[in-house]
């Protein structure tokens, strides 16, 4: 099996039923074993599905085996990587049901494996921009096109979990001029750098964070305003694949160029 283009999905994404006769495989990695990937096609583009906490959500946030997943996407042949993930606003006109494509993030997770790079080799990946510009371009222009309301950019914290935020993280999280939060994207797009794997998030606002609202936080709730945006964020999807260029001219297909030290 092999694909060219990866999904990975969070909450409530399994039902996209998207990819043409899908084949499927739990991928062996040095890192362990990924969740029941799918690889089929998709407007004639190979793709992948990856359930980013396994088939049933059994992996929390903080326990997803980040490094197993993209590895087993690198061992497909996967070059471009558009996650998906549920987040919470950290902003009041930024509501519930709302797309945001994220250019930044800011890291305040505290004990997941970053990094490829713990053995012999020490790399520095630059992380300047963080999320592909080439892919973020492509779903905007998807988006505009399905005349689909999406805002163009945002920074996500991306929090430890399992647990909410408590009130005075939020607040702080304001101050630094977040605009959303989450507990997924790190490592998994730093991941993917250090692989040469064009990473894009699109999130789905599925809540207000703690203070913004009065709205008791339960991820039944996170479910529901999810499975409100699954026909948007799947026929997003299936605008812009093929609309990725077959050929990179973006930084990431070099990220390792000048990154590792040299003893």
């Amino acid at each position: 099996m092999e694909a060219e283009i990866a999904v990975i999905g969070g909450s409530s994404i399994y039902s996209l039923n998207f990819i043409k006769n899908p084949e499927s495989a739990k991928i062996d990695t040095p890192y362990g074993k990924s969740p029941e990937v799918l690889v089929g096609k998709l407007k004639g583009r190979k793709i992948a599905f990856l359930p980013r906490h396994g088939k049933e959500h059994t992996a929390p946030p903080h326990l997803v085996n980040y490094r197993a997943n993209l590895m087993a996407l690198r061992e497909l042949g996967v070059k471009r990587i558009l996650a998906t993930a549920a987040v919470g606003s950290l902003d009041p006109g930024v509501k519930p049901g709302k797309l945001v494509l994220l250019d930044q993030f800011i890291d305040f997770t505290k004990c997941r494996p970053t990094t490829f790079y713990e053995g012999d080799e020490v790399v520095h990946v630059d992380v300047s921009q963080p999320y592909c510009p080439e892919l973020r371009e492509v779903l905007i222009n998807a988006a505009k096109d399905l005349k689909i309301e999406m805002r163009s950019n945002g920074t996500y914290a991306c929090m430890e979990g399992p647990r909410y935020e408590t009130g005075g993280e939020i607040s702080m999280l304001v101050q630094l001029n977040c605009d959303v939060v989450g507990m997924t994207n790190v490592p998994e797009c730093v991941l993917a750098r250090e692989l040469e794997i064009c990473y894009s998030a699109i999130s789905t606002v599925t809540n207000f964070a703690a203070g913004i609202s009065d709205e008791k936080l339960t991820h039944d709730e996170v479910k529901k305003v999810m499975s409100k945006n699954i026909e948007k964020i799947k026929a997003l999807i299936i605008k812009a694949v093929p609309q990725i260029p077959k050929r990179r001219t973006c930084p990431c297909k070099d990220a390792l160029k000048g990154a590792k030290v040299k003893p």
